[in-house]
C-alpha cells in the first residue's frame, strides 16, 4: 500500500489544492482532494485486467469550485432536500436557502461543504480530511467539526468514515455526491448497467422531490430493484414517481437498517464485467440515475451529459427534520454523528 502527494491546482485565497493518490497491491488507485473532500479517481481492473477510472470528476482542483452536478463531492452538512427551506428544533425556527424552488437542496450550492477547502491528515492507506463550520453558517446551528477519512485495502474495498460532532442539536447528513460508470468515466449512458438493491421499500416524493412522508412498497412498480435488472429497463415507464424526477433520483429504505454496516447494492457493467458492492451504516441510500448532469467536459476531455454515471448516495431519508416517523438524523451534544460506507470493486 502506497500513497502519493501532487499539488492539483490553487484555491481562492492562495492555499495549495492537492491530490492524495492511494494505491493497492492489486494495482487499483483512489485519488481524492481537499476541495469538497471530493472523490476524484477510482482506477479498477474488469475482467480481463484492463484498468478504468470509473467515477466522473475533472482534471484540476479549480473544476471543482464550479461543479454544478457536485462530483465526487462530501455534501453537507445536510444533503439532500429540505422542504420549504425551513425547520424547527427545540423551539427554534430556521430558514435556510430556498435553491431548488422552494426548497433546500444540499445545503447551499455556493458555499456548501462541496465548494470548501478541508485540511488534510494522511497515511499509507487512508486520507482524513477535516473541517469547522460555525453556529449559524448555510442557516444550520451549532459549531460543527467534521471528519471523513478515505481508506484503501487490499480487497479493493473504499471505506469512506465519517465523525461530526456540533455543540448544538441540528440535522446532520452528509453523503458523498460521487457518479459511478463502471465502463470509465467516459464510457456512455449507464442505463445499460445492472442493479440490485436491498430495499424492498423507498419513500415517494412529490413533484419538487420533496418526501410525502409515506415508506412504500416497490414491489409491482418500476421501482423495485431486489431483483437485478438493468437500470434503463423500466426508467422511462408512464409511472408517477419516474415522471415526477425525470427518472430514478429516490430515496430507498434499507432492509434490516439497525446501525449495523449492511450489505444494501450491487452494480455490473455487463460489458466489462467490474461489479461494485456497496455497503453502509446508514438507513437510505438516494439512487440518482444522472437525469440532469449537465452537459460539461471532464476528464481526459471526456464530455458528460445525460445519464452518464449514477449515484448511490447513502444518506438519512430526505427532509427528515421535518417528518418525525422518519429515522432521526438531528445530531449534537452528547450525540455525535458517526457513519461508514464502502464501495467494495471485483470482476464478475
Amino acid at each position: 500500500m502506497s500513497i502519493t502527494v501532487s499539488s492539483f491546482g490553487e484555491y481562492p485565497d492562495g492555499r495549495e489544492i492537492q491530490l492524495y493518490t492511494m494505491a493497492n497491491q492489486s494495482g487499483m488507485q483512489v485519488s481524492v482532494t481537499n476541495i469538497g473532500a471530493a472523490l476524484v479517481r477510482v482506477l479498477v481492473p474488469d475482467r480481463n485486467g484492463r484498468m478504468a477510472d470509473v467515477v466522473l470528476g475533472f482534471e484540476k482542483g479549480e473544476d471543482y469550485l464550479d461543479n454544478p452536478s457536485f462530483f465526487g463531492a462530501v455534501i453537507g452538512p445536510n444533503a439532500n432536500r429540505i422542504g420549504k427551506a425551513r425547520f424547527s428544533l427545540d423551539g427554534v425556527n430556521y430558514r435556510l436557502d430556498a435553491n431548488d424552488g422552494e426548497n433546500n437542496l444540499h445545503s447551499h450550492r455556493q458555499n456548501g461543504w462541496h465548494k470548501r477547502y478541508w485540511e488534510a491528515e494522511y497515511n499509507d492507506n487512508s486520507v482524513t480530511f477535516s473541517l469547522e463550520d460555525g453556529d449559524g453558517s448555510l442557516g444550520f446551528p451549532g459549531d460543527k467539526k467534521a471528519r471523513i477519512t478515505y481508506s484503501l485495502d487490499e480487497e479493493n474495498g473504499l471505506t469512506l468514515h465519517y465523525h461530526i460532532a456540533s455543540d448544538r442539536r441540528g440535522p446532520l447528513n452528509p453523503t458523498n455526491h460521487s457518479y459511478f460508470n463502471l465502463e470509465g468515466h467516459d464510457g456512455g449512458s449507464i442505463e445499460g448497467h445492472e442493479l440490485w438493491l436491498g430495499a424492498s421499500r423507498y419513500t415517494p416524493a412529490d413533484a419538487g422531490s420533496i418526501p410525502t412522508g409515506e415508506i412504500a412498497a416497490a414491489a409491482g412498480t418500476p421501482m423495485d430493484f431486489t431483483r437485478s435488472k438493468r437500470v434503463g429497463q423500466e426508467i422511462d415507464t408512464d409511472f408517477e414517481q419516474l415522471k415526477f424526477a425525470g427518472g430514478y433520483d429516490h430515496n430507498w429504505v434499507i432492509d434490516g437498517w439497525d446501525g449495523t454496516l449492511r450489505h444494501f447494492a450491487v452494480l455490473k457493467d455487463p460489458g466489462s464485467g467490474r461489479v461494485m458492492d456497496a455497503y453502509t451504516t446508514l438507513p437510505g441510500v438516494q439512487f440518482y440515475a444522472g437525469n440532469f448532469i449537465d452537459a460539461q467536459k471532464g476528464k481526459d476531455g471526456a464530455e458528460y451529459g445525460f445519464r452518464r454515471g449514477l449515484c448511490l448516495e447513502t444518506q438519512y431519508f430526505p427532509d427528515s427534520v421535518n417528518k418525525p416517523q422518519f429515522p432521526d438524523a438531528v445530531y449534537g451534544g452528547e450525540r455525535e454523528y458517526d457513519s461508514v460506507t464502502v464501495y467494495k470493486f471485483r470482476a464478475g
